[in-house]
């Protein structure tokens, strides 16, 4: 790349976006295309008290290099004193670089800053009353973007001079990585060379580096022939191409899978900010003429999608944001069943696929959630990182596979629990292709004693732990067929030791009497209040489901599934004693925009409401089309 082309690429591409903050301290992650020095400014909003203006010492600066250009950074400030609950901060970031002149965030990106404030800012709080939560964000599904009802809330609480949302929880599939659009692609081409992100080499493979993979004739909406099949022959780790056997990656659009590193890096940055979309030029050039009408069909919605990334930058640059996994950040049915994961790491190529992800899930999103913990992972890995690229990826990719703290806390109030329902599993012994339990017991003996004492606590899955009875029958009945692949049969119920446990520890007298279970994954929103039959002083569980950000269900199979459930596991239902929440009476909060149906079909960012104690809770969906729909709660 010229010096002249160098000039012409951001500075920042990609952020900032606040994540873990406290009393102490906070947290801000940005992309820079330089290896930047920072001096951070920050401010108490209320009396203009100084809380930090100096250079971000090297102790407090974590610095990834992911390519010729771009640079992970991650910044921890600690403040000069402890701030009170409900204190907003202002602040600013100047990126230094020795012999240049500094560059102030806000001077680079003016749109961060909202109408009659002068500089982005957030609020430290720690006592929990509204949470804005989602999941699923699907760039190229044609629906409005539910982060841009986020960005429209925080305007309006800005505006009117009123508190506005708490914290932000995105509780899976932030990125797919394994359903990416064919503009999406070109566009993560033209960014990997514009950046010069880390090429990598690949054995096993009939190509011997990742960025051949954009010279083959396969690499759009034809993936599937690129990816791993079930090692079942002797030429398993030799080929590039799959058999006759579905590949393992199952994704039903997995025709743009990514594969390398490279690509996943590119795809959070196009996902989260405009910057480099002012680079690209997206054409079906590359595109074989059978996929371009598919292609001309995205990219209407892509163009769609990138029009509102400013908003959703500034949304992210002024709230505190927590995150955590679900399967399409990495890829679908991950970790599903024992003989998926047989079939995935025995394999080289597939293997450094899915730890190409999690490395880029580990820098983009789970970094920020507990630095100090996440640190132990980056000081294994640092030496990996190089200016030149990646020095032995595998075991860098080892690891990362290995890292078994995902899962994190906020000594909040309500405290607030994020589940790891990916990465300890509990393995069915009996048969490999039954799904596997979402929490081993170790993990699940671990989560009960974060729970005792607690008077109230907000747990976060990924997966609903009490879901649409109809679908998980039919799931369990595919399961009982060995085809669980065919269905995405996840949920909590489908095995029966993690079942076991986790109802038990509902109904264990030291957990705490109300629980609130903020959920997502399957693109469509719905309440239901949960307590214990038969028990004078049963907990008082509400489970929260909001999916997606940008995904919905097929709208009429959805509706047909919730007519079913009504019908044929309504109150008194015999049906209902062959569950396995058989002793447990689950009641429906109807959306407010329907008399009859419980689940709701919308894009959009669903808002929890709650006291200290999570006695009362309210739950509302902000639809991406403006609609507000509250779930209206049974007398």
């Amino acid at each position: 790349m010229t010096h002249s082309s160098l000039q012409s690429l951001p500075k920042v591409l990609a952020g900032p976006i606040v994540r873990k903050v406290d009393a102490k301290s906070v947290t801000f992650w940005l992309v820079t295309s330089k290896a930047y020095d920072f001096e951070v400014l920050l401010r108490n909003g209320l009396n203009q008290e100084l809380l930090f203006d100096n250079k971000v010492q090297p102790e407090y600066l974590s610095q990834v290099p992911v390519g010729k250009h771009a640079f992970v950074n991650l910044l921890t400030i600690e403040f000069s004193s402890p701030v009170k609950c409900g204190t907003s901060i202002s602040y600013d970031i100047n990126l230094c670089s020795e012999g240049e002149p500094s560059f102030s965030i806000t001077s680079l990106m003016p749109d961060l800053v909202y109408p009659k404030q002068s500089l982005p800012n957030f609020v430290v709080k720690l006592d929990l009353r509204k949470v804005l939560h989602g999941s699923c964000r699907k760039p190229h599904h044609d629906s409005g973007d539910g982060l841009l009802v986020v960005d429209a809330q925080l305007e309006d609480a800005k505006l009117q001079q009123e508190c506005g949302p708490d914290i932000l929880i995105l509780s899976g599939d932030q990125v797919y990585t394994d359903d990416v659009a064919g503009p999406m692609l070109v566009a993560i081409k033209q960014t990997i060379a514009l950046l010069g992100l880390f090429n990598e080499e690949l054995q096993g493979a009939a190509i011997d580096s990742s960025y051949k993979v954009f010279e083959h004739p396969h690499c759009y909406y034809q993936r599937p022939e690129l990816l791993p099949d079930t090692p079942s022959s002797e030429n398993t780790q030799k080929l590039f191409f799959g058999g006759k056997k579905k590949p393992i990656f199952t994704s039903v659009n997995a025709n743009n899978h990514l594969i390398s590193f490279a690509e996943v890096m590119a795809m959070y940055i196009l996902t989260w900010s405009p910057e480099m979309w002012n680079q690209v030029d997206i054409t079906d050039q590359d595109i074989p003429e059978s996929f371009r009408s598919i292609f001309s069909a995205e990219k209407a919605i892509i163009e769609n999608f990138v029009t509102g990334l400013p908003r959703v930058r500034r949304a992210l640059a002024n709230i505190p944001v927590y995150m955590i996994f679900d399967d399409h950040d990495i890829t679908d049915d991950w970790n599903l069943t024992r003989g998926w994961e047989e079939a995935v790491y025995g394999n080289q190529f597939a293997k450094r696929i899915v730890g190409n992800a999690l490395i880029g899930y580990w820098l983009c999103q789970g970094w920020g959630n507990d630095p100090k913990a996440l640190n132990a992972l980056y000081n294994k890995c640092e030496e990996h990182f190089s200016a030149g690229g990646i020095i032995e990826h595998d075991k860098l990719v080892e690891h990362v596979l290995d890292w078994e703290r995902w899962h994190y806390h906020l000594d909040s109030s309500p405290k607030l629990l994020v589940l790891d329902t990916r990465t300890q599993r509990w393995r069915s012994e009996s048969n490999m292709n039954k799904p596997s339990g979402l929490m081993d017991w170790e993990a699940l003996c671990e989560l009960q004693q974060e729970l005792i004492g607690q008077k109230a606590v907000i747990m976060v899955s990924a997966a609903p732990i009490f879901g649409v009875k109809l679908i998980e029958t039919i799931q369990r009945v595919f399961t009982f067929f060995g085809k669980a692949l065919t269905v995405d049969a996840e949920n909590w119920m489908a095995h029966k030791g993690t079942a076991s446990v986790i109802l038990n520890i509902f109904r264990n007298r030291k957990t705490p009497p109300n629980f609130v279970i903020l959920s997502g994954d399957v693109h469509y929103s719905f309440v239901y209040d949960v307590t214990l039959r038969f028990k004078q002083n049963s907990p008082n569980i509400t489970q929260i489901t909001s999916s997606g950000i940008k995904n919905q269900f097929p709208d009429d199979l959805l509706l047909w599934f919730d007519r079913l459930n009504r019908v044929l596991y309504s109150k008194y239902s015999p049906l209902n004693w062959f569950t396995k929440r058989r002793n447990m009476l689950v009641k429906h909060r109807r959306p407010s925009n329907h008399k009859v149906r419980t689940l709701l079909n919308s894009s959009g960012i669903g808002m929890l409401k709650v006291d200290a104690d999570c006695s009362k809770v309210e739950a509302h969906q902000l639809c991406a089309s403006g609609e507000l729909v509250t779930f209206e709660k049974k007398d």
